[in-house]
């Protein structure tokens, strides 16, 4: 009975439109109240504990980078860089979006915060130089996803505390298939563009290719240390995010001087208040998960699907259309808290490992990530542009089509995922 009340008073809320992390808390409450024997206090010690994490402290660090690389003066020269690779294509500037937030999907680990950060700048940009306000925002909302698929990704961390996977090994998994979509999605925001007549930017100069690249060095040592530290065993994720987030202030502060002591703690307010939003949705749905394994919910849901089909091929197709599904109309980190434990629950029967079903899951949520009503990227997108959500999502529909080719080589490809994993764990 519990588990019938937790899932309806979920969508029920949902439905209502009430903000996701009261919903899964709510509907939590409920089915311990259904249960009848368990102290409310339950509640309590469960988003206590589900946030008291060491793994989970990265979150709100990773997200202080990229706040703090924005507020510095490094967003600027790590465009600028970007410019000078691929602003010679036709539709130059489109390009320039998808390879910026490929740059800063190694330094925040938030499509969010990526999509708002480059978006800020190149929409405008766009908007001036002659492209249509839809499709300069769309453009933007497709890069923007990268940023939870190359490391470092706070979803992939998410997924990892949830399964006990490495999360080095997650992160090392995430490399080719980011690069994969960043590629992909500067072939069709270049193709668009050659068919509608933007124009490039500027010409291919190596000279100002140098000339960037070294205004941008200790922008772009960021993402080496973050990467760098975890792969090679120097750091963990958390310390590597702390070590990041010092650097940052220190070139912000010392050496670009766009910081000033003013400055910091309206900084860190602002780094906390984003953060706090992701931690309260993980410490309400620690309840949620708590009260699904005492319901046993999710081997009855991976029950569910393993009587359809024993095929592990028909069974990782139906994994992604739930995984597609839910990342459409649930926030990300609540889609992994909820689902997770059903899919690794069936990982036995997919014949593939977890780190690759990591990389599967966060794919398909970074997908989710561009559909209305709770794509995120969309909706920074559309609050940047001016534009209806209804106007850009029929812009979004190439890139979708292209993300979801990605996705299933992804998913049937292993080698993509596994490779640099494999030499991470030596």
């Amino acid at each position: 009975m519990a588990a019938e009340i937790l899932i309806l008073g979920l969508l029920f809320l949902f439905v209502l439109n009430t903000p996701i992390a009261i919903s899964i808390g709510v509907a939590s409450i409920l089915g311990i109240l259904i249960l009848g024997d368990v102290s409310l206090m339950v509640a309590i010690q469960r988003m206590f504990g589900g946030a008291d994490s060491f793994y989970l402290l990265a979150v709100p660090l990773f997200m202080f980078v990229g706040v703090i690389m924005g507020a510095g003066g490094m967003s600027q020269r790590i465009i600028a860089f970007a410019n000078s690779l691929v602003g010679w294509l036709p539709g130059g500037l489109a390009a320039v979006s998808v390879v910026s937030a490929m740059f800063f999907a190694g330094i925040s680990g938030s499509a969010a915060a990526d999509a708002a950060a480059v978006g800020a700048i190149l929409i405008p940009a766009m908007k001036k130089s002659g492209y249509s306000s839809d499709f300069a925002a769309a453009v933007q909302a497709a890069g923007g996803s990268i940023g939870v698929i190359i490391p470092p990704s706070i979803p992939m961390i998410i997924f990892g505390f949830l399964t006990g996977a490495s999360i080095g090994q997650l992160f090392a998994a995430g490399i080719l298939p980011g690069l994969l979509i960043g590629v992909s999605l500067v072939a069709v925001a270049t193709f668009i563009s050659w068919k509608k007549g933007y124009a490039a930017t500027n010409k291919f100069s190596i000279q100002e290719t140098w000339k960037t690249l070294k205004d941008s060095v200790l922008a772009l040592i960021v993402p080496l240390i973050i990467l760098g530290g975890i792969l090679f065993g120097i750091f963990t994720a958390t310390e590597s995010a702390a070590v990041a987030v010092v650097y940052a202030l220190v070139v912000g502060m010392f050496v670009y001087r766009k910081i000033k002591l003013k400055d910091l703690v309206p900084l860190f307010r602002d780094g906390a208040i984003t953060a706090s939003i992701v931690m309260f949705i993980i410490a309400t749905a620690s309840i949620f998960s708590w009260v699904a394994a005492v319901e046993d919910i999710p081997a009855q849901l991976a029950g569910s699907l393993l009587g359809l089909t024993d095929n592990p091929v028909v069974l990782l197709l139906l994994i992604n259309l739930v995984l597609l599904i839910a990342g459409t109309f649930v926030e990300t980190t609540a889609s992994l808290i909820l689902l997770v434990p059903m899919i690794t629950a069936m990982l036995p029967s997919l014949g593939i490992d977890i780190i690759q079903l990591g990389v599967i899951v966060v794919t398909n949520l970074a997908i989710g990530m561009l559909t209305p009503p709770m794509g995120i990227c969309l909706i920074v997108s559309c609050s940047l542009s001016g534009d209806s959500i209804t106007a850009i999502s029929k812009r979004i529909l190439p890139f979708l089509v292209v993300l979801i080719i990605d996705l299933i080589i992804i998913t049937f490809y292993s080698p993509l995922t596994m490779y640099l994993a494999r030499i991470v764990a030596g």
